[in-house]
């Protein structure tokens, strides 16, 4: 009986090892065609600079710029010796709390809203507006607001994502703000910086992060989707979107979502995420645990936890 056993188990561990392999040949296969549609990306020529007004204030240093709401409201410039000094105006505090950041070759800073941990009178309103901090003066303003967003007590995120383009002086900005859980009913837009026109509007995508990217195969705009724990990828042709977007992966854990996309080096992607359910307290440093991942393409794709 014991020798049956014995060739019993040995049968299963080779069937077993079979289908593993198998498995990890199919899942290569997938992870290849993939790394083939997007081809092979570097980290790009940085095309933006920090705002002209921290160098009347003799800031030369490196600047962080912080969103985080934890020290100041709204936002603030860090600098010196472990960014223990920071630039923020009490002006800045008018529109509450921001989500996301782009700079301009001029300095002019973009910035997207953020409801916070609770609601006030102009919390909805808010989250219609692009703003904009001018790089000489620090004045910030509203720029443009999208009248079409209608944040609400049950979904109060309305613009919540925004790339600058070097290449035409454009802004990639998503909204969030019609979604349920049950449908995709976000927005992608593609605004001219220069007549604040919109050159393109996507419906039915529900970014809560992009990024645009470059390699031999194209240019295309990565989103951390909403909805999903999952990364996606459109292809741009002549300044649009011209493909319907394709999946390049999905973290193991299905509450979280890509909140930032950062390009390393080549192939090498780093994203934060959190946990994100439409609710305020997901959004903000109390009420999320923020996970950073390593994302490396080579012969397949490899995700490392580094925090």
């Amino acid at each position: 009986m014991k020798k049956y056993l014995s060739i019993v188990l040995s049968l299963f561990i080779v069937v077993s090892l079979a289908v593993y392999v198998k498995s990890m040949k199919e899942k290569s296969t997938v992870l290849l065609k993939e790394k083939s549609i997007i081809g092979t990306f570097n980290r790009q020529k940085i095309c933006f600079q920090q705002p002209n007004f921290l160098k009347k204030l003799r800031i030369t240093s490196s600047v962080a710029i912080d969103l985080s709401q934890q020290r100041y409201k709204g936002l603030a410039f860090l600098y010196g010796y472990n960014y223990s000094k920071a630039v923020h105006l009490k002006s800045w505090e008018k529109f509450d709390h921001f989500s996301a950041y782009t700079l301009t070759p001029k300095g002019n800073m973009f910035l997207t809203p953020m409801p916070y941990i609770s609601i006030k009178e102009k919390t909805f309103e808010f989250q219609k507006n692009i703003y904009r901090i001018d790089s000489s003066s620090g004045k910030l303003s509203i720029w443009m607001r999208l009248e079409d967003v209608h944040a609400n007590s049950n979904n109060p995120y309305g613009v919540t994502a925004i790339e600058y383009d070097c290449d035409d002086n454009t802004l990639w900005v998503s909204a969030i703000d019609e979604t349920d859980y049950r449908h995709n009913r976000g927005v992608i837009y593609h605004i001219d910086i220069n007549s604040r026109k919109i050159l393109q509007k996507l419906e039915g995508v529900d970014a809560l992060s992009i990024k645009l990217i470059k390699s031999e195969k194209g240019k295309f705009l990565l989103l951390g989707m909403a909805r999903e724990s999952s990364l996606y990828a459109y292809s741009i042709i002549d300044q649009k979107i011209i493909s319907k977007s394709f999946k390049l992966f999905t973290l193991s854990n299905v509450n979280e979502r890509i909140r930032k996309i950062i390009i390393k080096a080549e192939n090498r992607l780093k994203i934060q995420t959190i946990n994100f359910s439409y609710s305020l307290i997901a959004q903000t440093q109390e009420g999320s645990v923020r996970k950073n991942y390593i994302l490396t393409w080579n012969d397949l794709l490899k995700i490392f936890l580094v925090n």
